[in-house]
């Protein structure tokens, strides 16, 4: 991407009271799913541009230490909704993910299609951020539309990603998988779909680990 969006772009999302943003479908991602199933999520977990929260809700009813931030405001107060609505304990902040700081060290942190809205000198600034709060050995699970898919949202290549996570990261794995929506009004003509359309496009599932 050229520019990356505006926080306010997302918060428009979410205030919109007449359809929900594209990748809030009601539950987590079959991809973090499957993580969490074989056992890849440990130890002190972040779920980086949480959204609406569904996998911070996932692992916290799972019993997982687990934080959830998001930059746009909205995102959290939904999240903090749903979490009182469905009884469950989970724990979410308002957040910067450029500037994640490195007073706290993750053991997991969980990127569900955040990675891939940045421009090239934002990415390499968030790539930044994510090593310092992690330390040698932690995991970086990265979910990210693919360009193969048929421009549903941003889309990056499996190169953007190497590239982005050279230095100082191993890319242990990276997988093609899929990512779940919902077409937009924005987005039907071109995909050729109607509004309200759940799809399954193509994206990338890496494992980094900091070394």
């Amino acid at each position: 991407m050229d520019t990356t969006p505006a926080l306010s772009l997302f918060e428009e999302f979410y205030n919109n009271e007449n359809e929900n943003p594209p990748w809030v479908i009601g539950e987590p991602q079959p991809a973090i799913v499957e993580l969490e199933r074989a056992g890849l999520i440990s130890g002190r977990v972040l779920d980086i541009g949480c959204g609406a929260g569904e996998h911070t809700l996932l692992l916290a009813a799972a019993g997982y230490d687990v934080l959830g931030v998001d930059g746009a405001p909205t995102a959290v107060e939904q999240a903090r909704q749903s979490a009182e609505a469905r009884g469950v304990a989970a724990r979410f902040e308002v957040a910067d993910a450029l500037a994640l700081g490195t007073d706290t060290a993750y053991d997991t942190i969980i990127d569900s299609a955040l990675f891939h809205i940045f421009a090239d000198d934002d990415r390499a600034r968030y790539v930044r951020s994510l090593h310092g709060a992690t330390h040698p050995g932690s995991v970086v699970h990265l979910l990210a539309l693919s360009d193969a898919g048929r421009g549903f949202g941003p889309q990056v290549s499996e190169q953007t990603i190497r590239d982005a996570f050279g230095q100082g990261w191993d890319v242990e794995a990276l997988t093609t998988t899929i990512y779940r929506g919902i077409v937009l009004e924005a987005h039907a003509q071109s995909m050729g779909l109607d509004p309200g359309t759940v799809v399954d496009e193509p994206a990338w599932l890496a494992r980094i680990r900091r070394v």
